[in-house]
C-alpha cells in the first residue's frame, strides 16, 4: 500500500517522527514523505535538515516560499499549495494521504488529495483552540478526511458530532507524548555547552504564538506584558523558542530578539531539534506562552504550564496547566503560584489527559487491516441528541 505523510513544521514532524520512521521499516507500507511549510525556510532554521538527521527518506519537496505573514500571503501559500500538491499526487499516486493537526499548508494538501479521489486520514480531529484560525481548518480537515485518529475521548465525542461514522474514529492517545519516551535524554551541562546557555536558579522556557484571530497590534501589545514580567525575575534564565509561520509572526519575533538582545539570561532559538527541547523540558521549572505543547507534553514531566489568552482555549487541560488572560498582575501571580512548594507538590499526582501507551503501533494496526477502496466515499451521520 502506498502511504503517502505531509510534515510542514518542526513540532508537527516530531510528533510524527516515531510514526513515520515505523511505517518506512513496515514492509506492508511503500512510503512517500512531502516535506513543506516551513521546513525549507533558513528564517525558521531550516528544520529539512533536522529531518534528514533522524535518517527519515524524503520523497519530495512542496516549496511554497514562506516569507510573508498577512492574510494575502497566507491565502497565497494555501493556493500554491493546492496545485503543487495536486500535480505530486498525479505522479506518486498514493492510496492513502495522512496528515496531522491544523496548518493552512497541511489544509492544501487535504485539498488536493480530495479532488484527486485519495482517502484522508486525520490526526488531532476534534479539539478546539478559540483564539486562532486552525480550528475552523482543522474542522475542515475533519469533514474531508475518512479516518480519524483522535487525542481523547472527548475529541472523539466531537468528531462524532461532526456528522463522521463512529466506526471510522480511533481513540488513539498522542503521539507528542509518545515521542517523549523515545528521545535521547541530553545531560543539563551537556544542554549548556551545546546551546551555548546558561541555567540559572530558576529556568523558564516560553513560546509565544500569534492570536490569530486578533490583529497584530494587540498581540504585540499582549507579548510586551508577558516580557514586562519576566524580565523583573531575578536568577532566572529563559529559553524562547519562535513563533510558528502563522499571521504576525513577523514582528513578534522581532521584538523577541529585541528583548532577548537587551538581557543576557534570555536566550532565542529558531529550532531546538527534539532531544534538545524535550531535555529542556525536563529542567525547567515552567513553560509560559500559548503553544500546544506546554498543554499536551508537559504534564508527562510533571512540570506546570502558565497559558496565555485565549489561542489553546478549548483544549482539554491536565491540572498541571493554569489559564490566565493578558494581565500583567495576573501573569506574576501565576508565575508565584507554579513556583511554590504547594503547586510543586501537587504535580507529583498530575495525570496527563493525553497519554495512552503505543499511539503510533495503533494507528499502523488500523491502516493495515483498512480496505482503502472502500473509504473513497462517506455518508453523514446524524447522531441523536440527548
Amino acid at each position: 500500500m502506498k502511504l503517502c505523510i505531509v510534515t510542514g513544521s518542526r513540532a508537527e514532524f516530531f510528533i510524527l517522527k516515531n510514526l513515520i520512521t515505523k511505517i518506512q521499516k513496515n514492509k506492508n507500507f511503500k512510503q512517500n514523505l512531502l516535506v513543506t511549510g516551513t521546513h525549507n525556510s533558513k528564517f525558521f532554521g531550516s528544520t529539512i535538515k533536522d529531518i534528514k538527521k533522524n535518517g527519515v527518506t524524503i520523497h519530495g519537496i512542496i516549496n511554497l516560499n514562506i516569507n510573508g505573514d498577512n492574510s494575502l500571503d497566507i491565502a497565497k501559500y494555501l493556493s500554491i499549495g493546492i496545485q503543487k500538491f495536486s500535480q505530486k499526487f498525479a505522479k506518486i499516486r498514493p492510496d492513502f494521504l495522512l496528515v496531522l493537526g491544523d496548518r493552512y499548508e497541511i489544509f492544501s494538501a487535504v485539498i488536493s488529495a480530495y479532488l484527486n479521489n485519495i482517502p484522508i486520514g486525520h490526526i488531532y480531529g476534534g479539539e478546539i483552540t478559540q483564539g486562532s484560525l486552525d480550528e475552523n481548518i482543522r474542522h475542515s480537515i475533519t469533514k474531508f478526511s475518512n479516518l480519524h485518529f483522535v487525542s481523547t475521548k472527548k475529541y472523539y465525542d466531537r468528531v462524532k458530532q461532526l456528522g463522521e461514522d463512529k466506526k471510522k474514529i480511533f481513540n488513539v492517545g498522542s503521539m507528542g507524548v509518545e515521542s517523549i519516551k523515545n528521545h535521547r535524554v541530553i545531560k543539563k551541562k551537556d544542554l549548556e555547552k551545546l546551546l551555548n546557555i546558561k541555567f540559572n536558579e530558576k529556568n523558564i522556557l516560553m513560546t509565544f504564538h500569534p492570536e490569530t484571530t486578533k490583529d497584530q497590534k494587540e498581540n504585540i501589545l499582549n507579548l510586551k506584558k508577558c516580557l514586562n514580567c519576566l524580565k523583573k525575575l531575578e536568577n532566572t534564565s529563559i529559553i524562547i523558542t519562535m513563533p510558528g509561520a502563522d499571521q504576525h509572526y513577523k514582528m513578534i519575533y522581532k521584538l523577541l530578539k529585541k528583548f532577548t538582545q537587551k538581557n543576557k539570561n534570555v536566550f532565542l532559538f529558531k529550532s531546538l531539534g527534539h532531544d534538545n527541547y524535550f531535555s529542556i523540558c525536563r529542567v525547567v521549572d515552567f513553560m509560559i506562552g500559548n503553544s500546544s505543547s506546554g498543554i499536551i507534553e508537559m504534564p508527562s514531566f510533571k512540570k506546570p504550564t502558565i497559558d496565555l489568552g485565549i489561542r489553546q482555549l478549548g483544549r482539554i487541560k491536565a491540572k498541571s496547566t493554569i489559564n490566565v488572560d493578558f494581565n500583567e498582575k495576573k501573569i506574576t501571580s501565576a508565575i508565584n503560584k507554579v513556583l511554590s512548594k504547594k503547586f510543586k507538590k501537587s504535580l507529583l499526582k498530575v495525570v496527563n489527559p493525553y497519554e495512552k501507551k503505543n499511539s503510533s503501533d495503533k494507528i499502523i494496526t488500523i491502516l493495515r487491516r483498512t480496505n482503502f477502496r472502500k473509504l473513497q466515499s462517506k455518508n453523514f451521520f446524524d447522531y441523536k441528541i440527548i
